[in-house]
């Protein structure tokens, strides 16, 4: 059951959408957040990674940039670049690119269902980033980007939103990486309860991306709640804010790796050492891998193919998945990355970069980069059910959803 109700979205006007939405907060690095607001100074980025109105050798702690997102989301509200709806709604949300498109439902979701484990993981969060979400949550007192949900589709979702989606969009334009984007609001309560019940025979919501924005959001509900002495259950920190895509519409692509050096090994040693679990292959050219257990890696300005050996391939659904191989065989016993999540000699590289981006950064302070096969919707799926966690960045969904099209207030 996925418990799911309406809100009173705070969204930019229909001309000011594309310059107001921008990327979420953790694709981006600071600095090329700068370059676009340097740009455009109505961006979303002035809220969601406020660094961004400070030179890089001038940025505050974190709790004064907690503040300066909260002025920022105020002033945005004040001047009118984003408006309050005056009425609860749904809002369908379609994202699309040249080669692909899906199509969600924005809704506030319910954090209990998330506390109770409905809503399900694939993975592990980093305790100093919750404790950095849980303060902009706080301080702004909003959901100010989406937790990305999926469910297991069975059709009958798109049935009840086709004629919703034949009406003009309330919000329609194409961003600047060239991503398109529409926005429905459903203002009809009778639509609303069709949706509503729809879900509540939806018997588990997944995580796609956002964990550590779910983890905050529910640290943020038992701080809200223990300062409440009339907590009742129905109030609005009680829910956070998602997208929820049918899972057969979602697209992963593949999450990259770079290691900055070989540690102390010589490259005779290093491909010595990596031929004890791997087939090593020249590739003529740039390519990506073709099918699971098979890495292309780029290595003294050359790309070569790795092929797993049949001894450390398993049907686990964990331990077969590609970011366990490599990390159990090659990366940890070889290369000394011990915790890809802490070590910082290891980086990750989204798949929409493309491989040329592996090859800049070996040129500019990496050593060796790793070409990824993307891992399939139906192994995340499994891995969550099975109340498992995929190890740290498997996953990267594209295309993204942009922020600052929905804000959603805790009062």
């Amino acid at each position: 059951m996925a418990i799911i109700q309406p809100f009173k979205g705070y969204l930019p006007s229909p001309e000011l959408a594309k310059t107001v939405s921008s990327p979420p907060y953790d694709v981006l690095s600071s600095d090329e957040a700068r370059d676009i607001v340097k740009n455009n100074s109505n961006s979303f980025l002035k809220i969601i990674k406020p660094e961004t109105n400070y030179l890089f050798d001038d940025v505050p702690e974190s709790e004064i940039l907690h503040n300066h997102s909260a002025e920022n989301l105020n002033a945005f509200i004040k001047s009118g670049k984003l408006i309050k709806d005056e009425t609860s709604c749904y809002y369908i949300y379609e994202i699309s690119n040249d080669s692909h498109s899906q199509t969600g439902l924005v809704a506030a979701v319910s954090i209990d269902e998330y506390n109770q484990g409905l809503i399900k993981k694939h993975e592990l969060t980093r305790p100093e980033k919750e404790n950095n979400r849980t303060r902009h949550i706080e301080i702004t007192n909003a959901n100010t980007g989406p937790i990305l949900l999926t469910f297991r589709n069975d059709g009958y979702f798109q049935n009840h939103i086709a004629d919703l989606k034949c009406q003009n969009a309330d919000i329609d334009f194409q961003a600047d990486d060239g991503t398109f984007h529409k926005l429905w609001k459903i203002k009809s309560q009778l639509n609303q309860a069709i949706l509503t019940k729809y879900f509540d025979t939806i018997p588990a919501l997944y995580i796609a991306d956002g964990h550590h924005r779910a983890a905050s959001a529910s640290r943020v509900q038992e701080i809200r709640k223990s300062n409440n002495s009339n907590h009742k259950g129905d109030e609005p920190y009680n829910y956070f804010l998602s997208v929820i895509f049918p899972h057969d519409e979602m697209k992963i692509l593949d999450y990259n790796r770079i290691v900055k050096d070989l540690f102390g090994l010589s490259e005779t040693e290093f491909i010595d050492a990596i031929k004890i679990n791997f087939s090593i292959k020249p590739l003529p050219k740039l390519q990506t891998p073709e099918s699971p257990n098979v890495f292309s890696m780029y290595f003294n300005k050359k790309w070569v193919q790795l092929i797993a050996k049949d001894k450390i391939i398993s049907n686990d659904n964990i331990d077969g998945l590609d970011a366990t191989i490599l990390q159990n065989y090659l990366l940890s016993p070889v290369l000394g990355i011990d915790d890809p999540r802490t070590n910082n000699r290891i980086d990750f590289i989204g798949g929409i970069r493309g491989l040329e981006e592996l090859e800049r950064r070996c040129q500019l302070d990496a050593k060796v980069a790793f070409a990824m096969y993307p891992v399939s919707i139906n192994e995340l799926l499994s891995v969550a059910d099975s109340g498992k966690v995929m190890p740290p960045k498997s996953t990267w969904f594209e295309p993204k959803l942009r922020s600052g099209i929905i804000v959603r207030l805790l009062d």
